[in-house]
Order: C-alpha cells, then structure tokens, then sequence
C-alpha cells in the first residue's frame, strides 16, 4: 500500500493493495475523508458512499486484480456533487451486471451502487479501467476546508 495521502483541492487519493484487506481500509479512509469534510460520520450520505466504495473496492479486488499492483481510490467534491473513483490494472474486464437471482449470495455490488448512486460508469485508462460513481448532493463542496 502506498503511504501517501494525496490532498489537492477537494480531492483525496489513494492507493491500496488489491486484497479484502485494502477494500477495508478504503472504506474507512472514505468515510473518515467525508467526515474531514464535514460529512458526519452515520449520516446518509456517509453511509451511502461507504456502500459505493465498498462495492466498488470489494470488485476491484476480485474482478480486477493484477497480482502486484495495487488499486486506486479517488473521491472528488465538485459543487453538489461527489464522484467515487476505483480504478485497478485489468482494463480487459469490464464490470458485469448481473441479473438478480432468487437465493443468490453475491452479485448484487453494482445494483445497490445504481441505487444508491446518481449516476455510474467505466472509463479506460491507460492501464486499466477505472469504475466511478456520482452522488449528487444537498451538500455544496466548494467550502471543503483540507486542512
């Protein structure tokens, strides 16, 4: 995991080891980011991004690991909107949505970030994809204070 915190404007990026474990902890740092930014820590919209997040890590581990190379979580505050970035190195793979199945135990990731989220989508990268999602909010993001 990379140890650095990259904190530019109304942005905060970082990367993670592709394992249960980073999905974790991006979820936490989401969730304590928000909180930073004056998003309180059980709230609704907390709440709602750590669903995002955990979801959209939780595939990147899974569905886009690359062994050795890490994935990228990017949460950006643009005027009533907050967008959620995963990004991970397997660009050939694309997320699926699959239909619901009665009984199944997994699967459901992206129908509960459509919920939840405005609006969602994949962008190429160069190495990779990144999954993103958009959340727009009461909230107005261009007093986030990052100090």
């Amino acid at each position: 995991m990379n140890a650095e915190i990259t904190l530019v404007g109304n942005e905060f990026v970082q990367r993670f080891s592709a394992t249960r474990r980073g999905a974790r902890l991006a979820r936490h740092l989401a969730v304590h980011q928000l909180d930073t930014w004056g998003v309180p820590y059980g709230s609704g919209l907390s709440d709602d991004i750590a669903v995002i997040v955990s979801e959209l890590a939780a595939n990147a581990v899974l569905h886009g690991l690359v062994p050795g190379r890490d994935f990228e979580l990017r949460l950006i505050a643009l005027a009533d909107t907050l967008r959620i970035e995963v990004s991970d190195a397997r660009g050939e793979r694309g997320p699926e949505v699959r239909p619901s199945r009665p009984g199944a135990e997994s699967g459901f990731g992206l129908h509960l970030v459509a919920a939840l989220a405005t609006s969602w989508g994949v962008k190429d990268r160069v190495v990779g994809k990144t999954v993103w999602a958009e959340c727009v909010t009461e909230r107005k993001w261009s007093g986030v204070s990052l100090t």
